[in-house]
């Protein structure tokens, strides 16, 4: 449909990454855009309709264009620029200041070590910013070549949004997948290596989880806020987005409480071998050290040891031993030790 916007997404490195530009695009209301270059970016106005400038925040070129070109205040420009922040959503002036975490799926990455795509949003224009490749701003790029993305700066807002959540989705169910089989294997006996896949599996909960809880707080923002850009219909689908946002929450901290439980049993099942092992140990000691003391004392180099000059005294003091030992195993089962 759009041959020139299809090759740019279809693109694994887009040809204008270098220069700080990742994408422009020039939405046409109807769920398409088209591609725009450095040139058009600069010289929008509102009037030429809503435009989305995509970024890689660690080039100069697109410092330079958000710090003197893009005509934003120094708080958005410090918000689309900053090495490390939290997600977040905060109004400002006319527009909403918005930073989202998504999951790390590029090669060889942790997925866990989330990606921070920052968006200022104001009227007739996107600007998102990210230093690492996000799978989520392709995603709504990919509906824009359809002729399905979204129609105006709200819903491109709430596509990203929803695609960073998607994913977050798909790991969310892939760590509650790996517990169930982890709890599986401890309950058919086999224990190896688990206690370090749930450890593996607690942490990767415990670092989503610290990025998705804030991002909760963000959306639920966006869904009371009271802003020009925001009205009842856009509340709703974001209220939806906080709704799922805090399910994959209590689903993360459900996976850390069943690794715990696991985790538990797993300990358990150690310590009830050991103390098994253990307990048998004991009990071959129990029966063996009357019977050392008797051959250690027939066994002394002195005169006067009984049965010396007997030729059967070996077999005699074989069943004396044996009878001994019947004797120790009816006394300890008459005891109850064992």
């Amino acid at each position: 449909m759009r041959p020139a916007l299809k090759r740019q997404v279809q693109a694994n490195v887009p040809a204008r990454e270098h220069d700080g530009l990742i994408s422009g695009l020039m939405f046409d209301g109807k769920g398409g855009a088209r591609a725009v270059d450095w040139a058009e970016v600069r010289a929008w106005t509102p009037e030429a309709g809503v435009l989305w400038v995509h970024l890689d925040r660690t080039k100069p070129d697109a410092d330079r264009y958000l710090r003197h070109e893009a005509g934003l205040d120094h708080v958005v420009v410090d918000a689309l620029l900053a090495p490390d922040t939290r997600p977040r959503m905060v109004p400002q002036g006319p527009g909403l200041i918005v930073s989202l975490r998504g999951v790390n799926f590029n090669p060889g990455a942790d997925p866990e070590d989330m990606i921070s795509v920052r968006l200022w949003i104001q009227k007739g224009r996107i600007i998102t910013s990210r230093a690492r490749r996000s799978m989520a701003t392709q995603d709504v790029q990919e509906r824009l070549a359809r002729g399905a993305g979204p129609k105006d700066e709200v819903d491109c807002l709430f596509e990203l949004a929803k695609a960073l959540l998607m994913r977050v989705g798909h790991l969310v169910d892939e760590l509650s997948d790996t517990v169930d089989a982890l709890e599986e294997q401890v309950i058919s006996g086999d224990t190896s290596k688990v206690r370090e896949k749930l450890s593996e599996a607690r942490r990767r909960a415990i670092a989503i989880r610290r990025h998705l809880a804030p991002q909760r707080e963000a959306l639920a923002r966006l869904q009371g806020e009271k802003h020009e850009m925001l009205d009842a219909i856009d509340a709703t689908h974001f209220r939806e987005l906080a709704d799922e946002t805090t399910r994959y929450v209590e689903e993360l901290d459900t996976v850390r409480e069943r690794a715990s439980v696991v985790q538990d049993e797993v300990l358990n099942r150690l310590t009830e071998r050991q103390n098994r092992n253990s307990y048998v140990l004991t009990v071959v000691a129990a029966i063996m050290l009357p019977l050392s003391f008797v051959t250690s004392l027939f066994g002394v180099s002195i005169a006067g040891i009984p049965f010396a000059e007997e030729p059967n005294a070996f077999w005699v003091l074989m069943w004396i031993l044996a009878v001994l030992v019947v004797v120790e195993i009816a006394l300890f089962r008459w005891t109850r030790w064992f």
